[in-house]
């Protein structure tokens, strides 16, 4: 075990979980009478997993902890906290967290904690549980395990196509094959009504949802993020950065097309800020950032495409996928109505250490 001051931190190793059960988005479009293509082309949605009356946020939580600890042979006394990035509530006191407790056998000597943020949970549990680490590893010698699920569920309407369901689990410590830089993250935190979840009076799981305020919200708060996080790079290492320094990006995904329009928008500010050397002429620019996307970042939406939105853990599932084209370094970002947020990460040579396991319930 390694001694000192913890270098490298980061993901060690991963699981992701999803249910067995799905639907083809063409033939949700059929069922629901509306164009052909309108999901498939216009949304970018293949197809969509859901939970059955058998399972819900505790429970896939519990599958995919319980899978990161026995296929990578977790020594369970060497986890020292668990935090659970959430926004699919089923008890307004009791955090899931509590419940994973119950897959350590005799160590209870661990702290837990749950972030409720939108989509944004689980980044933030995410950071915390890399914070935890930093403060408490010289005396503690533990690790920390982070775990993001949801069962995203819509009324019935234009927004039940972009439901889904899924879980990721991470193991947290130093030496990680993902370890994420130190010093390289970029926020930016505003209030928005465009997706909420009253409980109050309420006996409902759906969501109240502005879409175009939403769609909107999603890209204003992505063009700031970006924003600060060239201004940090550029003051942490004195160089400009654009997209062509990343061999892939990742962007929080409701659905692929969204994620398409995110990525453009960069793409269309590096070009402005002169910052794409290969951008000599405006009228490339639709083919530039048409080769950009197929090279680093639609690649990994290969489960994104096939489960849904997963809200928390959608935008780490595309790390199963950034893992299959075998690529080094990358650069994500994770959106909420609330926080919109940056990270950079460096993969180092343990890679082929942490290529994951993918769980799914048999029937």
């Amino acid at each position: 075990m390694m001694s000192g001051a913890p270098k490298d931190v980061g993901i060690r190793a991963m699981e992701l979980y999803f249910p067995n059960s799905y639907v083809e988005e063409s033939e949700l479009e059929e069922f629901n009478k509306v164009s052909s293509g309108r999901y498939t082309v216009g949304l970018g949605v293949k197809e969509m997993g859901f939970c059955g009356v058998e399972e819900d946020v505790t429970s896939i939580s519990l599958t995919v902890l319980s899978a990161l600890l026995k296929n990578y042979q977790i020594d369970k006394s060497s986890v020292g906290y668990i935090i659970v990035g959430s926004e699919t509530i089923t008890d307004k006191s009791k955090g899931v967290f509590t419940a994973l407790s119950q897959l350590f056998d005799k160590n209870n000597e661990i702290f837990g904690a749950e972030c409720i943020g939108a989509c944004y949970a689980g980044t933030s549990a995410l950071f915390n549980a890399i914070d935890w680490i930093y403060a408490n590893w010289q005396r503690e010698r533990k690790y920390a395990v982070v775990v993001m699920a949801d069962i995203a569920v819509y009324a019935p309407g234009p927004a039940r196509c972009t439901g889904g369901a899924g879980a990721f689990a991470a193991l947290i410590g130093p030496d990680a094959a993902v370890a994420f830089e130190e010093g390289l993250r970029s926020a930016v935190l505003k209030d928005v009504w465009d997706f909420y979840k009253p409980v109050c009076g309420l006996s409902t799981e759906y969501a109240f949802l502005n879409g175009q305020l939403s769609l909107e919200s999603y890209l204003r708060m992505l063009d700031f993020a970006y924003e600060n996080y060239k201004r940090k790079a550029f003051k942490l290492r004195g160089i400009g950065i654009s997209l062509s320094d990343f061999q892939a990006v990742m962007l929080h995904c409701p659905f692929s097309k969204l994620v398409q329009k995110g990525f453009g928008r960069l793409v269309y500010k590096d070009y402005m800020e002169g910052l794409q050397d290969s951008l000599v002429e405006p009228e490339l620019l639709d083919t530039i950032n048409k080769n950009l996307w197929e090279e680093k970042a639609l690649p990994n939406l290969f489960f994104n495409l096939r489960i849904g939105n997963m809200y928390t853990a959608s935008l780490y599932a595309q790390l199963f996928g950034l893992f299959h084209s075998k690529r080094q370094k990358y650069s994500p970002a994770a959106y909420t109505e609330i926080l919109a947020a940056r990270e950079t990460f460096t993969n180092g040579k343990k890679c082929e250490n942490i290529f994951s396991y993918i769980t799914l319930l048999q029937q």
